[in-house]
């Protein structure tokens, strides 16, 4: 098995607090379904939509992220799969992609110190 990097891009910003509500019952269902199967090796977290960004060799520091809503990643979660091709199968049951946002799949190359 290899480890591969989901980063969850867009947020889901608008809609009724029961709309927000049935979403996030479907991460929570689909979290135990890949959990169950034993493909999450971390859970990782959700980002908040604020921070800085530290750029070149001068060191500069802006506000940000500044992107579209849609690019910004909203959180990322580790898993467990065969191969890229397993690793994207399992991400198409991911819920953000019913709010038009995207899951970026990227193998975990290892470092040896």
């Amino acid at each position: 098995m290899s480890e591969f990097t989901f980063l969850f891009r867009g947020r889901a910003t608008s809609g009724s607090p029961e709309e927000m509500q049935k979403h996030m019952e479907k991460w929570v269902a689909w979290f135990k379904e890949i959990s169950a199967k034993g493909q999450i090796k971390d859970p990782g977290h959700p980002l908040a939509p604020t921070g800085q960004t530290v750029t070149g060799k001068q060191k500069i520091i802006t506000d940000g992220p500044y992107v579209e809503a849609k690019d910004i990643v909203g959180g990322y979660m580790l898993v467990e799969a065969k191969d890229l091709a397993h690793a994207v199968e399992i991400s198409k049951g991911c819920p953000i992609l019913e709010a038009g946002g995207a899951v970026e799949v990227r193998p975990i190359e290892q470092l040896t110190l």
